[in-house]
């Protein structure tokens, strides 16, 4: 019965629960089999239409060719540890040492996972921003832990984090903060000014700090990421987890990592070697060439993605929508509120609407917030588009996106 009970608290704070108690599919799911049932144009789920650069794929090739196919390391393999530790060197000026402070896990989601198992359980509070990435509830609930949050807000120069808001989010049972910037959904970029403050609180009540830095290599606008590790005195309270899926559109390679102080890492890999124990073994050389080899392929990457970024920013406010220049990621959010009447009346019934009757799918924002919360209601009209489609798919979403301002 415990762990039954257990699903369900699980299931509730992910909405992964029906009315009649069955599971029912994420947000992602149901909105891609909209696109593929209705044959819209799919701006719902964030998934690159292209593969990763050719030399990397055969690069994954040769490894599996040279018999490259047993169990890795649960760390890693060397060679990728180095690189990973190379690149926050090179980049950030951040030192780790590559056979005690980094770990190699199964994407970024299992870094995040087995982070949050390791150090939150019941009677301790998380605290996320909100909107938040729904596999963050997800853990947090599995963990046993209190989800708090504090609400970044959308504003002239994108969505920003309310200091007052946050410190009075963070109490003394605060074990964990996670900071995901550059920021699904919303695309904001933390600036350093809202670091601080998420600094300070941690220092505050001593809590541990996991950031999830997946689009770290994916700004715009002269935005610039900056490593929470790199704030005076933070590196030894944070776990820093990225991935090589967004940086190189290899999304399903599911290589990611986590970065930090040798105690806190041992606390991670010993959930992680009961999760996935080890896995990628032909995948992590090659992404190990990446990190070290690739960082032309990452500004093409990030130049061809502002273009379309602009593109459906266009495309959305010539159809009538209010947006909020993202500043990172893959995602420009939206407020739909033009477009609502009694039969479509919020963000929700807006992106089950869309597919059928326009030919675009997209994904509401309330399906990133806690039901109920001050931001889900604030948020409630709003919705989300992806730009990491070919610009094929996003013309014609912007074709079709105009039949709005004809209805």
């Amino acid at each position: 019965m415990h762990m039954i009970e257990r699903w369900a608290t699980v299931a509730t704070a992910t909405g992964l629960i029906d009315d009649d108690g069955s599971t029912k599919p994420s947000i992602f799911s149901e909105m891609s089999a909209l696109a593929a049932d209705t044959g819209a144009a799919n701006l719902g789920q964030g998934f690159p239409d292209e593969d990763g650069p050719l030399w990397i794929r055969e690069a994954a090739v040769a490894a599996m060719l040279d018999s490259q196919n047993q169990y890795p390391p649960v760390r890693g393999v060397p060679a990728l540890r180095q690189a990973i530790a190379d690149h926050q060197r090179r980049h950030y000026g951040l030192s780790f040492d590559p056979n005690s402070e980094i770990l190699v896990t199964a994407g970024a989601t299992e870094a995040l996972t087995a982070a949050i198992l390791a150090f939150a359980s019941a009677g301790d509070e998380v605290l996320t921003l909100e909107p938040f990435y729904d596999s963050h509830a997800a853990a947090i609930a599995m963990s046993g832990a209190t989800h708090t949050t504090a609400p970044l807000r959308p504003t002239e120069s994108g969505f920003r984090l309310d200091a007052a808001t946050f410190r009075a989010a963070v109490s003394t049972r605060t074990k964990l903060i996670l900071v995901n910037t550059p920021h699904n959904p919303t695309g904001t970029v933390l600036t350093r000014e809202e670091l601080s403050v998420i600094a300070e609180e941690a220092a505050r009540v001593d809590a541990i700090v996991i950031t999830d830095e997946v689009y770290e290599h994916l700004t715009f606008e002269g935005a610039t990421h900056i490593p929470f590790a790199t704030l005076p005195e933070m590196q030894s309270r944070t776990l820093t987890i990225s991935s090589s899926g967004k940086t190189f559109s290899l999304t399903g390679w599911k290589i990611g990592w986590v970065c930090g102080p040798a105690p806190l890492i041992e606390a991670v890999l010993a959930i992680k070697q009961f999760l996935t124990f080890s896995g990628g073994a032909p995948l992590q050389p090659a992404v190990a060439r990446a990190l070290t080899e690739g960082d032309n392929d990452v500004r093409e990457l990030r130049a061809s993605l502002d273009e379309r970024r602009v593109m459906l920013i266009e495309g959305l406010t010539k159809a009538g929508f209010d947006t909020v220049r993202p500043e990172g990621t893959y995602f420009v959010c939206a407020d739909a509120t033009p477009f609502l009447d009694g039969e479509v009346g919020d963000g929700g019934a807006f992106a089950r609407w869309l597919p059928e009757h326009i030919g675009v799918a997209c994904v509401p924002i309330s399906a990133f917030c806690r039901p109920g919360s001050p931001a889900a209601h604030a948020l409630r009209n709003w919705v989300r588009f992806t730009f990491v489609k070919d610009e094929a798919t996003l013309r014609t979403a912007c074709e079709r996106l105009l039949q709005l301002t004809r209805a």
